[in-house]
């Protein structure tokens, strides 16, 4: 008999105890943990994704640190402050030492409502190479003009970190955390996720080509990277907003609906 992976975590539902802007954002990150976890870009549970709670606190949407991504749904999501710390009384337990790196983001740039930051080992691959994103495939023109870099400091438990992830970043909405991971941001959870999917996709697909030799590469023509890279700048928020995301929340109510409950 098959069981449930969430028959055994008591997760009280929160919906209609919270504003309707906030259960929405609930929804949408809960649904971004169970694609990352379709798409095996999970690390058991050592990364994050959050999202800023709508309104005028400082508030953030944070996974339950001892759940698996397929087993987040948006009442478990814990609400923190800039600490990490729960707001508001929860059964559930965080990292706030996991938080270092989205607190610092979120804080610096209002645009920044969601940040995804995840340890694949094609996203680490890429973030290790000396030239990191290299334009050899559409996907990576897309979004290599947005890709900020930021060199290795150990695990991400200082504060003080914090400042020089935000100033390495600037305006971008993506970061290679060099020897450690990949980062996204966006002004929504599906323009963020988007993004990472990009990124990710864009690193896989340079671990493989890389595989046959780099003198075996066939390189863009002059000026097609950056022709590129105004189309992705175009697309990404357009794909984000109107067709991709919504597809993406179609196919998790297909794949378990539990995820919005």
């Amino acid at each position: 008999m098959d069981v449930s992976p969430l028959e055994s975590v008591d997760i009280p539902s929160l919906e209609g105890k919270v504003p309707a802007e906030e259960w929405k954002v609930r929804v949408d990150l809960a649904a971004a943990y169970r694609l990352i976890a379709h798409y095996g870009w999970d690390d058991i549970i050592f990364t994050h994704l959050s999202a800023r709670v709508p309104g005028p606190d400082h508030h953030f949407l944070l996974n339950p640190y001892n759940l698996m991504f397929e087993e987040v749904t948006a009442s478990s999501l814990v609400k923190v402050g800039m600490d990490g710390l729960p707001v508001d009384p929860t059964p559930f337990i965080t990292n706030p030492a996991g938080f270092t790196i989205h607190s610092a983001i979120h804080l610096a740039r209002e645009d920044a409502q969601a940040v995804i930051h995840l340890h694949t080992p094609h996203g680490q691959a890429v973030s290790a190479h000396g030239e990191g994103l290299l334009p050899l495939t559409q996907t990576a023109m897309l979004i290599r003009d947005e890709v900020a870099y930021h060199d290795y400091e150990g695990v991400a438990v200082d504060l003080e970190e914090r400042e020089r992830i935000v100033a390495d970043l600037g305006l971008k909405c993506a970061m290679l955390l060099r020897n450690h991971g990949t980062l996204a941001v966006g002004e929504s959870v599906g323009e963020a996720f988007l993004r990472i999917y990009f990124l990710e996709r864009a690193c896989q697909a340079q671990i493989l080509a890389l595989s046959a030799g780099e003198g075996n590469l066939n390189n863009p023509p002059q000026g097609a990277p950056e022709v590129t890279a105004q189309q992705g700048k175009i697309g990404l928020k357009l794909a984000a907003g109107a067709l991709a995301w919504p597809a993406l929340l179609r196919k998790c109510h297909r794949l378990d609906p539990s995820f919005a409950t």
